[in-house]
This record gives structure tokens, C-alpha cells and sequence, in this order.
């Protein structure tokens, strides 16, 4: 890893947000085909190796050149890895978007508040972004939750790759510095 994209770690209370790398295509693969995570994020299917490299490669390019990404989700204490958050560019969006997944055993913890909570003040401090959306599948009830949490507002619905899927928006005046 460069010293650029590591100098692009972000810490919370309980938290080290990590870039993922080129090292990393196995641990992407494994979090990406977790039943809990594919359930919405990938519209529960299986990705394969090829897709996680286009994704890391496309991931380095974004932290080399736009200082943004998908960061892997490590807590502090046990260097354990629970999932990833980040800003990636979906549904022909103008900027990229606000997303995060966890492994089921830690969720309810509010550790996708906490690294959402830091990837926005990130963007908003570093990058100087003036808003940022999250997009969710109506039926992700914690992902809601989570938007929600991070001071999201509903904009609105909108049927995409045939979901219903609910927009939330925060605009850079409204965060806070919980973190």
C-alpha cells in the first residue's frame, strides 16, 4: 500500500478504517459472498473473483486520485475485520455515495454509524463534498436505521435494477462532531 492511501486510515473510538488493497481480494470476496451482506448489497448473489478485482483496482484508483474509497472496518482492540463503509459511485449518481456493510454478529453496535459518522466528516472536512446521499432497498430495515442515524434525511424512491430503493441525503451544515 502507498504511503498516500495510508495516510488515508480514518480512527473512531472503536474503529480503524483501512483502505482495502491489493492484498486484499480475498478478505473483499469473503465479506461480499457473506449471506448477510450479499442479502441486499449484491441483491443476494454470489460475486466472483473477477468482479472483486475490477472493484480493488477501481478502488485504488479512486484513493490515489480522488483520496476516497471503500475502507475495511477493523476494531481497535482486536484488529478483528467486521465489514467495510466508504463512498462509492452507484445508480449514475453526480458523487459518489455513502455505503456500508457489516457481518451479522456486529450489527446493532453501532459501529456503521460510527464509521459512517467518520467517512462523512472525512468528506465533508477533507473533501470538501457539499452533501452526500445513501441509497438502501426499501426492505433494509438496518440500513434505514442507519441512514437515519447519521442525521440522513429521505429525499426520496425511486425503482432501481427493479427495487424499490429509498435515497437519504445529508447536506454539510447539518453534521456534527460526534466522533
Amino acid at each position: 500500500m502507498t504511503n498516500s492511501i495510508k495516510n488515508i486510515e480514518l480512527k473512531t473510538k472503536r474503529l480503524n478504517l483501512i483502505p482495502f488493497g491489493s492484498k486484499d481480494h480475498r478478505l473483499f470476496l469473503d465479506l461480499n459472498n457473506d449471506p448477510y451482506i450479499r442479502k441486499y448489497l449484491w441483491d443476494d448473489e454470489l460475486i466472483d473473483q473477477s468482479k472483486v478485482q475490477e472493484i480493488i483496482s477501481q478502488n485504488d484508483k479512486h484513493f490515489k486520485a480522488d483520496k476516497y474509497g471503500i475502507w475495511k472496518m477493523q476494531l481497535s482492540e482486536t484488529k478483528e475485520i467486521l465489514g467495510y463503509a466508504g463512498l462509492w459511485y452507484f445508480f449514475d449518481e453526480p458523487q459518489p455515495q455513502l455505503i456500508y456493510a457489516l457481518l451479522e454478529k456486529f450489527t446493532k453496535k453501532g459501529y456503521a454509524r460510527e464509521a459512517g459518522l467518520s467517512i462523512i466528516k472525512y468528506a465533508f472536512e477533507k473533501l470538501d463534498f457539499k452533501y452526500l446521499i445513501a441509497a438502501t432497498d426499501e426492505l433494509n430495515s438496518p440500513s434505514v436505521s442507519v441512514a437515519l442515524g447519521l442525521g440522513m434525511e429521505f429525499v426520496e424512491k425511486r425503482i432501481e435494477n427493479d427495487k424499490p430503493t429509498l435515497f437519504y441525503s445529508i447536506e454539510n451544515k447539518l453534521i456534527n462532531n460526534e466522533i
